[in-house]
């Protein structure tokens, strides 16, 4: 007689059957049940050293692979631990499931004190999860992860939640079907890209604006951007798009340069972009320029609906409607490439000496690494990259400084992107503050083998929150925790480290640690270290 399979188990060959690959967490008392088939299935698991670690270590998964990232927590506070990560995961609209316990059925919203007991879970993640489903019946667990991936796949990503009590884990799951999900996607239907062309072809100075969700499609953007003979301004997210394209514009839209850019084109068309505050108007000034004549090309209809309003609005998947446009339009040349190159030239005049010093030491990164992933937390060189920064391809550049801007989300992000990207160099750049939010994450590394260069940018306390103080008018106060010796941390958990003496030794430290298969520390103080700052 064959044993049927309980809800753990059948939870783990669902995610198999969809394509999951590595799940992130710690197990408990209130999920054992959930890892009963986990060792014999092919998903690797990797174990953090903070449920908020395991979030932010599917985040930069999600974001190297384009693959949902899967953190597996307890109850209570695993879950509340993971909301971080998860709301930064809806800002920066990256796909995770977080699967966790939920204690048992008949306790739900009686109070009886319960071990990680809270008052109402399933309401808390309802306020900000796109989907969040209690699994009360085992034969809903198919259609309940389906739904999941489904959401994940056809819109704008970000979070989902599943939470399954634990009297629910142990119980027979019954037959279920492992076939994995077909999310479905929209596409722009042929009456809205004809609108759209006719507006393209009835204008003169087109510009393209690029968010994250433009990035997958980099080489039907650039023809497009060729056909229209169009300067495309990149966001954050969007970084590495046209690489070394004459087109390109990878300076922040909150820049004069790059603004002036914008109000002087009489068509700008948006693809995949949320239009946030964090990279439209990082200075809060309102100054970012009307668009009277504006079409936004987006997969999420919610989304269209936000300001600022488009004349016409694009429910499609990027690279569908991008497509689509390009048998539409007509070629044409407007000077473009010289408008993209004045704006570059005035974007990078804007910068400080300071900040361009640090865009230099970013981009000697690159050069040591051409093919390094750098993962930023909220320190002032990433500050700085996010002003300018011109990467050679996609998704080689992203950072916890636009969006929700949590402190801690590189070091684990940094090891989700080397686990999703084993064959390339990962760099993650944090600061001495940041670092010390998810500084036990260096053993995960270590632990798993991951391939992370971590860059500690010293500046002796939270110095970008220092000078705001003083710039304020506020006498600073809370702005310098001390730090420990980063090196005597790397020794402890085995880890090679240096601290530079110059700047111009880091291609040959990053060259060196790149030439290792585990982890690596290096540091730069922003004042000891020669060069590190003008």
């Amino acid at each position: 007689m064959t044993r049927v399979k309980t809800v753990g188990e059948a939870m783990v060959d669902l995610l198999e059957a969809n394509g999951v690959e590595v799940v992130f967490g710690i197990p408990g008392v209130h999920t054992v049940e959930l890892y009963r088939g986990l060792a014999g299935s092919k998903i690797r698991h990797i174990t953090p050293r903070h449920e908020q670690g395991a979030g932010f270590m599917a985040d930069g998964y999600a974001r190297v692979t384009g693959k949902p990232g899967v953190a597996l927590v307890i109850t209570g506070p695993g879950l509340t631990n993971t909301i971080t990560a998860m709301a930064q995961a809806r800002q920066d609209s990256v796909p995770m499931l977080v699967i966790s316990g939920v204690n048992r059925r008949s306790s739900l919203g009686h109070g009886r004190g319960l071990l990680h007991e809270l008052p109402d879970q399933a309401a808390m993640m309802k306020s900000f999860a796109l989907y969040s489903h209690t699994l009360v019946d085992p034969a809903d667990l198919p259609s309940v992860i389906a739904r999941a991936f489904s959401i994940m796949g056809s819109a704008r990503p970000g979070p989902v939640h599943i939470e399954i009590p634990t009297d629910v884990m142990p119980l027979p799951a019954g037959d279920i079907s492992l076939k994995p999900t077909r999310p479905a996607r929209p596409s722009a239907d042929k009456a809205t890209l004809k609108a759209a062309a006719s507006l393209c072809d009835g204008a003169k100075r087109i510009v393209l604006m690029c968010g994250g969700g433009a990035a997958s499609a980099d080489r039907s953007v650039t023809a497009l951007a060729e056909r229209l003979d169009a300067p495309v301004v990149l966001t954050t997210n969007a970084r590495g798009m046209l690489a070394n394209h004459p087109l390109r514009v990878p300076a922040s839209p909150s820049l004069k340069a790059t603004r002036a850019l914008i109000a002087d084109a009489d068509l700008v068309i948006g693809l995949g972009t949320e239009m946030g505050q964090t990279d439209y108007d990082m200075y809060v000034d309102g100054a970012f320029p009307a668009l009277p004549s504006f079409v936004r090309v987006d997969i999420d209809a919610l989304q269209l609906s936000r300001e600022p309003h488009a004349e016409l609005p694009v429910l499609s998947t990027v690279e569908a409607a991008v497509d689509g446009l390009l048998s539409l339009v007509a070629a044409r040349s407007s000077g473009g490439a010289e408008r993209a190159r004045l704006t570059r030239d005035a974007a990078w005049e804007e910068q400080t000496p300071k900040i361009r010093t640090e865009i230099g030491v970013l981009g000697m990164i690159y050069k040591a690494l051409p093919d390094a992933i750098v993962v930023g937390d909220s320190t002032q060189a990433v500050y700085a990259g996010n002003l300018y920064l011109d990467v050679d391809r996609p998704q080689s550049w992203f950072n916890a400084a636009t969006g929700f801007g949590a402190l801690g989300y590189g070091p684990p992000a940094a090891i989700g992107a080397a686990i999703g990207a084993p064959g390339r160099p990962v760099v993650c750049l944090t600061g001495d503050g940041g670092f010390q939010f998810s500084l036990a994450e260096v053993g995960s590394a270590v632990d798993a083998g991951a391939k992370v260069i971590f860059l500690v940018w010293n500046n002796d306390g939270y110095q970008e929150i220092e000078n705001y103080m003083v710039e304020s008018g506020i006498e600073p106060e809370g702005v310098k925790p001390s730090a420990p010796d980063f090196l005597d941390i790397a020794k402890a958990y085995g880890v090679p480290g240096t601290r530079l003496a110059d700047v111009a030794d880091l291609g040959a430290a990053l060259k060196a640690a790149g030439a290792r298969n585990g982890p690596s520390l290096i540091e730069i103080h922003q004042t000891r270290t020669k060069g590190a700052t003008a």
